[in-house]
C-alpha cells in the first residue's frame, strides 16, 4: 500500500532526503552534499546538475538504507532554498549556474524598481522590501549583464522547482516561493504585472504558480532509471524551506509561532491575511498552507555572534574541546548562567553583519555597551544571548501590536540544544517555548505533510500538528520580567543612539 512520502530539502549544502509514514514517523534519511562558488565578492553560485545528482544519489540510497520498496511512496514532494535564480531553455536545459539566495549582485537592479514604484509599493504588493536577495532583481541582472542568457531564457525557477522538472517534465512553482521573488502579488496570488513592467522584464519567463501541495505530474520513465523511484509516482511541488519549517512545527494556525535560531534567526507566525508593518520592519511569505500567511522578521547575526565570542573568548578551549570531542558551548553556557539576569547591566547589540529586520540598516555594527572592569566573560557570553533574544522581541512586538494572539513559541535550530538560551527566551518574550523532538526535521517533515494533503494521505494541514512531537516545554520566569524589561529599553535606546554613529563609520 502506497502510505509512504519521500521529501527531499534542498538546502545549501546538500540535500537531505527524508521517509515519513502517514503518521510522521521519520523512517530514515540520507544527505548528500555539493558546493557552493563565489566567482566574485557578494556573488554566491550553485550548480544545478549537483542539486539532481543529490536528489539521484539520496533517493537510491534512502531506500537501500531502509529496504522500502519504490511501489510503497504515494509521493515525492520538495521543500528547497528560496530566493535563487535558476535560469532554463524550453528544453529544460541549464542555461548558467544559478544565483542562490545569498547572492546579492543585484543592488543596482533593486534601487532601479524603487526608482520606478517606491518602496511602499513594492512592499503593499509582495509583502516585502525591494531588494538584490530576491529572484527579481537577479533575473533582472541577468537580462542586464548577460542578454543572451536572458533572451534563451524559457522559465526562470526556484532550486526545487527545477528538480521538479527533472523529475516530471514540467515547468511550475509554488506561491511560497514566488513569494520570494519581489514579483508576485501576495493578495492575488499572481505575478505582478505593474512591477513585472516597471522592471522590464518578461512576464510569459516566469512559470505558473500553483499552491504547494500542487501534483505537479508524475516520476517520468528516464527520471525513474536515474532515481530508483518508480516511473507514474505522483510528484508534490512543495514549497520553500522556511515555510515548509512552519509547517512542519505545526504552524499552521493563526497566531502560531516559531522561532528558528542557527547562525542567523528568525520569528514566523501563522496568519489568515499578510502583515503589512507600517515601518516594513517585517516581510511576509505565503504559506504552503494556501489559505493561510506566514510572516517574519530575519536577523542576520544570532547563533553567529554567539561563534564569534566563543572564537574570540574561548578559542584555547575550544582546541581542548575538540580534542577530547566535548563541545565548548557547555563551557559558555555555565560560564553565562553564573552571570545574573541582564548580564550584570551589559548590553550586546547583535550587529556583526549589518542588520535585515527589523533595523534594514547594512551600516550597524556589533557593541557591547555598559563594560565595566568587574564583568567576566560569562558576562559577555550571557549578553549575547540576551542581545539577541532583545532583537527577536521587536520583531515579535510588532506582530503582536497587529493582534496576532501568540502565547507559546516553538523554537528550533542550534540555538534550541541550549537550556539557557531556551530560559533568556522564554523570559523576554514572556510566553512559553517549546521544542519538538526533532530539531533539525522541520523542512522536510513540512514538506511532507503539504506532499501527503496534495495526494489525498492526509486530509488537511492540521495534520502537521499531530505529527510534531514535543520534547519540553520552557515556562517564563516572571521574576525576571522587571530586569529585561527595563534592558530592553535600555537596548533599545542604545541601538537608536549609535545609528548616526554608524553612519559616520560607514563613510571613513
Amino acid at each position: 500500500m502506497k502510505t509512504l512520502i519521500l521529501a527531499h530539502d534542498i538546502g545549501t549544502t546538500g540535500n537531505k532526503a527524508s521517509l515519513y509514514n502517514e503518521e510522521g514517523e521519520a523512517l530514515g534519511s540520507t544527505f548528500y552534499g555539493y558546493d557552493t562558488s563565489f566567482p566574485e565578492v557578494g556573488w554566491a553560485e550553485q550548480n544545478p546538475h549537483d542539486w539532481w545528482k543529490a536528489v539521484c544519489v539520496s533517493s537510491k540510497e534512502l531506500l537501500r538504507k531502509t529496504g522500502v520498496l519504490p511501489n510503497r511512496i504515494a509521493c515525492v514532494t520538495f521543500s528547497g532554498q528560496m530566493m535563487g535564480c535558476v535560469l532554463v531553455n524550453r528544453q529544460g536545459e541549464v542555461l548558467r549556474d544559478a544565483l542562490i539566495w545569498a547572492d546579492m549582485r543585484a543592488e543596482q537592479e533593486a534601487e532601479q524598481l524603487l526608482d520606478k514604484i517606491g518602496m511602499e509599493k513594492v512592499y503593499r504588493t509582495t509583502g516585502h522590501r525591494a531588494s538584490s536577495s530576491y529572484s527579481g532583481a537577479k533575473f533582472k541582472w541577468i537580462q542586464a549583464h548577460e542578454p543572451d542568457i536572458y533572451k534563451q531564457t524559457y522559465k526562470m525557477l526556484h532550486a526545487k522547482d527545477y528538480l521538479v522538472y527533472k523529475l516530471t517534465g514540467e515547468f511550475a512553482t509554488d506561491y511560497s516561493d514566488a513569494s520570494g521573488t519581489n514579483l508576485f502579488d501576495l493578495v492575488g496570488k499572481r505575478w505582478s504585472e505593474e512591477i513585472i513592467d516597471a522592471w522590464g522584464l518578461d512576464a510569459d519567463k516566469l512559470p505558473v504558480p500553483y499552491p504547494s501541495t500542487h501534483v505537479a505530474g508524475e516520476v517520468t520513465r528516464r527520471a525513474a532509471e536515474e532515481t530508483g523511484l518508480d516511473a507514474g509516482t505522483p510528484v508534490v511541488i512543495g514549497g520553500g524551506d522556511g515555510c515548509c519549517a512552519a509547517a512542519g512545527v505545526g504552524v499552521v494556525s493563526n497566531g502560531d509561532a516559531f522561532n528558528y535560531i542557527g547562525s542567523s534567526s528568525w520569528i514566523a507566525v501563522a496568519t489568515d491575511a499578510p502583515v503589512f508593518d507600517k515601518e516594513m520592519k517585517t516581510y511576509t511569505w505565503a504559506h504552503v498552507d494556501p489559505t493561510k500567511y506566514s510572516p517574519n522578521g530575519t536577523m542576520q547575526a544570532a547563533g553567529a555572534s554567539y561563534q564569534w565570542l566563543r572564537d574570540q573568548l574561548y578559542a584555547q578551549e575550544h582546541l581542548s574541546a575538540k580534542q577530547v570531542q566535548t563541545s565548548v558551548y557547555d563551557l559558555m553556557n555555565e560560564e553565562a548562567a553564573a552571570s545574573q539576569p541582564g548580564a550584570n547591566k551589559l548590553i550586546y547589540l547583535p550587529y556583526l553583519m549589518g542588520e535585515r529586520s527589523p533595523r534594514w540598516n547594512p551600516n550597524a555594527r556589533g557593541a557591547f555597551v555598559g563594560m565595566h572592569i568587574k564583568h567576566s566573560r560569562g558576562d559577555m557570553a550571557r549578553a549575547v544571548m540576551e542581545g539577541v533574544a532583545f532583537n527577536l522581541k521587536i520583531v515579535l512586538d510588532t506582530f503582536q501590536r497587529e493582534g496576532i494572539p501568540i502565547d507559546r513559541m516553538w523554537v528550533l535550530g542550534g540555538g534550541a540544544k541550549g537550556k539557557l538560551w531556551r530560559q533568556i527566551l522564554a523570559d523576554i518574550y514572556e510566553v512559553e517555548i517549546t521544542v519538538p523532538a526533532l530539531l533539525e526535521e522541520a523542512p522536510s517533515m513540512g514538506a511532507a505533510v503539504a506532499g501527503g494533503v496534495g495526494v489525498g494521505l492526509l486530509k488537511d494541514f492540521s495534520a502537521a500538528k499531530q505529527w510534531v512531537r514535543q520534547k519540553e516545554a520552557i515556562a517564563p520566569d516572571k521574576t525576571n520580567y522587571p530586569i529585561y524589561r527595563q534592558m530592553y529599553d535600555v537596548f533599545e535606546e542604545a541601538y537608536m543612539q549609535l545609528v548616526p554613529v554608524y553612519g559616520k563609520l560607514a563613510k571613513l
